[in-house]
C-alpha cells in the first residue's frame, strides 16, 4: 500500500513536471521543472530497486546536465518570444509524432501486460551480483560502443555551450601562443644604458 502510494506520488509529479517543461513561458522555469522531473524519476528508480540508476540520475543529470542547461539559458539571453512565432504551423506535425510515440508505448505496455513477462524489478534479480555490478557488466561488454558514443555526445554539448557563451572583447589582452613561440632573445630583451640619476625616458 505504501509502495503504491509513493509510486503514484512520484509518477504524478514527474508527469506534471514534464508537461510544465514544455508549457512554461520562462525557459529558466522550464529547466527547474526538468530538475524536478529528474528527482521524481530517481524516486521511481528507487522503488524499482535500481538505486544505482537513481544516484546517477541525481548526480549526473541534475547535478551536471540540467545545471549546464540552466547556465546556458541564463547566459545566452535568447529572445524566446521571437522563436515561438510560427509554432502553430508545426502543431499538426508535432501532434502526429506525439500520437505515434503514444501508440508505441501503449503497444509495448499492452504486450507486456498480456504476455505476463514483465521486467524484473531489480537489474540483478536473475543473477547473484548486486545492481551496480550487473549494470557495469552490461554497459562495458554488450553496450560499450553506445556508452562511449553517449560520452562523446555529452562532450560535444559541453564544448558547444562554452563556444556559444564565449564572446570576444577588443580591450581584453589575450595570449598568443605562436607569437610567444616566435620570440627570440633579440626581440624579447632590450639592453639600455642608464645614466646615474637620470633614469629611463618614457
Amino acid at each position: 500500500m505504501v509502495t503504491a502510494l509513493f509510486f503514484y506520488l512520484f509518477a504524478g509529479v514527474c508527469v506534471a513536471s514534464a508537461f510544465m517543461v514544455i508549457a512554461a513561458k520562462n525557459p529558466v522555469h522550464s529547466v527547474l521543472y526538468l530538475i524536478l522531473a529528474f528527482v521524481n524519476a530517481a524516486g521511481l528508480f528507487v522503488l524499482m530497486g535500481a538505486e544505482f540508476l537513481a544516484m546517477i540520475l541525481i548526480v549526473v543529470y541534475v547535478g551536471a546536465v540540467a545545471v549546464l542547461f540552466l547556465f546556458v539559458v541564463m547566459m545566452l539571453d535568447v529572445d524566446f518570444s521571437e522563436l515561438k512565432q510560427g509554432v502553430l504551423q508545426y502543431l499538426p506535425f508535432g501532434l502526429l509524432v506525439g500520437g505515434i510515440f503514444l501508440a508505441e508505448l501503449l503497444l509495448v505496455v499492452g504486450a507486456w501486460t498480456i504476455s505476463g513477462n514483465l521486467p524484473q524489478a531489480s537489474a540483478a534479480a536473475a543473477t547473484n551480483v548486486d545492481n551496480t555490478e550487473a549494470i557495469g557488466l552490461v554497459l562495458y561488454t554488450r553496450y560499450v560502443y553506445y556508452f562511449q558514443a553517449a560520452g562523446i555526445v555529452l562532450l560535444i554539448s559541453m564544448i558547444g555551450a562554452i563556444v556559444l557563451t564565449l564572446h570576444h572583447r577588443e580591450r581584453v589582452r589575450r595570449q598568443s601562443i605562436p607569437a610567444q613561440n616566435a620570440r627570440t632573445p633579440a626581440t624579447a630583451i632590450e639592453i639600455r644604458k642608464v645614466r646615474a640619476g637620470q633614469g629611463l625616458e618614457p
